[in-house]
């Protein structure tokens, strides 16, 4: 049976200011940046203040007067009945339970819809992406690669389409159903209660149920072309690495490169056949320099998870000095957030960004309230500090 879930107040009001009508990331973005989405909600409805700088921005894109028509009571109801009918979550950027992975992002969405447990994205992750018309040879690459990476302790982060992302879901899934400790994270374009495509339906229950579902489109919204290519950047801001199986030269997958390498995250490629038009983005990646994969072992390698072979820590962008303060405070044992608070000096909010970038760069793991250093602080003096 469904778990009906009782959004607060603040979180009704995120949700349908996310469901207005031309409401994208940045909008949604700014406009919760400067005010509560109590507040927003009201001045959007022309019952407070907005800042005149947002004025002057929603006014010259039109969208005050349709959000305005459409911001009613009606919309208020029906966001919080679908939010509570089907089990989910809403999270605003700022709040305490905000994935610390995403919280640094530049992109970071305003709002996420979740279902499952956010606790998997304190796990060590990686994108599985490429082609939704994959060959029978990469479909069966991405799961195997899926389930090898589970089986050791890492989160398959995929879109959840057809062809190589739903594959390397399936893959992971089948560790997990075998008491597996490591569930998937699913990143879609649509509403949690529109699943896409529908033949998926059953692979988004079950990862909602074993890992988690998330996305920033309120719930009801369609799968609309647009929001694909929205929906990469997040996959790309979740990942520690990316892999690519099987990509068309122009494909989305690549679009999903562009986000990961504009992050600092490592991309890495399956080679593939010479010729064959699902080969051509990846080999292409690894004409520009990108490492390959030829199985599980290079990516673990790449992590630093397979000590069977020396690790190129040199593959995990550097932290700043900004960001070398906080991981060094972790060097000697795990801290609490308020412990690193404590040792750099620092405001909490700068804190935690530092660490959502050292985790989001593969530098600490946090488990439990507790932050720790993945490797000691010699490696970021390896690395050439």
């Amino acid at each position: 049976m469904t778990e009906h879930v009782v959004p607060t107040v603040r979180q009704c009001h995120a949700a349908a200011l996310a469901a207005l009508p031309g409401m994208g990331p940045r909008r949604l973005r700014a406009l919760l940046t400067a005010l509560s989405p109590e507040r927003a909600w009201d001045a959007v409805r022309g019952a407070a203040v907005l800042p005149a700088h947002l004025v002057e921005r929603f006014e010259r894109t039109g969208v005050l007067a349709p959000w305005r028509s459409h911001a009613t009571d009606e919309l208020l109801s029906d966001v919080r009945r679908r939010v509570a009918m089907n089990a989910m979550r809403v999270v605003v950027l700022g709040d305490g339970d905000y994935p610390s992975v995403l919280a640094a992002d530049p992109e970071a969405p305003a709002v996420l819809f979740v279902r499952g447990s956010l606790d998997v994205l304190r796990c060590r992750r990686v994108a599985i992406v490429g082609t939704r018309a994959a060959t029978a040879s990469g479909r069966r690459f991405a799961r195997e690669l899926g389930r090898d990476l589970a089986q050791n302790g890492v989160a398959v982060v995929s879109g959840l389409a057809r062809g190589i992302d739903v594959a390397a879901h399936r893959g992971a899934l089948d560790v997990h159903e075998d008491g597996g400790r490591v569930g998937p994270v699913g990143v879609v374009a649509s509403g949690l209660d529109r699943p896409y495509p529908r033949e998926h339906v059953d692979v988004w229950n079950d990862v909602a149920r074993r890992g988690v579902l998330l996305c920033e489109s309120p719930p009801g919204t369609p799968a609309d072309a647009f929001r694909f290519p929205l929906r990469n950047r997040i996959i790309a801001a979740l990942s520690e690495i990316l892999v690519v199986v099987e990509s068309r030269a122009g494909g989305g997958s690549m679009l999903t490169v562009d986000h990961a390498l504009h992050r600092g995250v490592p991309v890495m490629a399956v080679p593939g056949s010479p010729g064959h038009v699902t080969s051509e983005g990846t080999n292409a990646l690894l004409a520009e320099g990108c490492a390959p994969v030829r199985n599980a072992d290079d990516v673990l390698e790449a992590l630093g998870l397979d000590h069977s072979r020396q690790l190129p820590r040199e593959m995990r962008p550097r932290p700043d000095p900004h960001d070398r303060v906080v991981l060094e405070a972790l060097a000697v044992a795990p801290l609490s957030l308020g412990e690193v608070v404590a040792h750099v000096d620092r405001p909490l909010h700068d804190v935690a960004v530092s660490l959502g970038r050292l985790s989001a760069h593969g530098w600490v793991v946090e488990h439990a309230g507790w932050w720790e250093s993945v490797h000691v602080v010699a490696a970021v003096e390896r690395s050439g500090r």
